[in-house]
């Protein structure tokens, strides 16, 4: 038996705006809701001259778009997000902050649509 696909999702929002924490508008008035965040921090190696590694926290976002008739549930405290996020070329965000996130998944379970961003490292374009 083939396993049934997910209904396609179209493109993800072109821009979400910060409402509350943890929670985010889109274009067309969606709301998105951050329902889990993973932090973790990671080692750089630098090249000669600079010190053998540095600390950079890594952070990847689960936001996920309410349908109008449900009521938002109660918010992550959240830290490290920027206040909008807008789309760019190539699969990824650039936020208020000018760091990019890359999108790492965009689709649907069951009803809700979800979206997945990582941030990329300081300097990544």
């Amino acid at each position: 038996m083939e396993a049934e696909a997910s209904p396609p999702v179209g493109s993800p929002p072109c821009c979400l705006w910060f409402q509350r924490p943890g929670v985010y508008k889109d274009e067309k008035g969606r709301i998105w809701v951050a329902v889990a965040l993973q932090i973790n921090p990671s080692h750089r190696t630098r090249g000669r001259g600079a010190p053998a590694s540095t600390h950079e926290v890594s952070i990847t976002v689960h936001l996920w778009q309410l349908p109008p008739d449900a009521q938002s549930p109660s918010c992550l405290l959240v830290s490290g997000l920027p206040i909008k996020w807008e789309l760019y070329p190539g699969r990824r965000y650039q936020g208020t902050d000018s760091r990019f996130w890359e999108i790492v998944d965009h689709g649907q379970v069951i009803s809700t649509e979800n979206l997945i961003l990582k941030r990329l490292p300081s300097g990544s374009h």
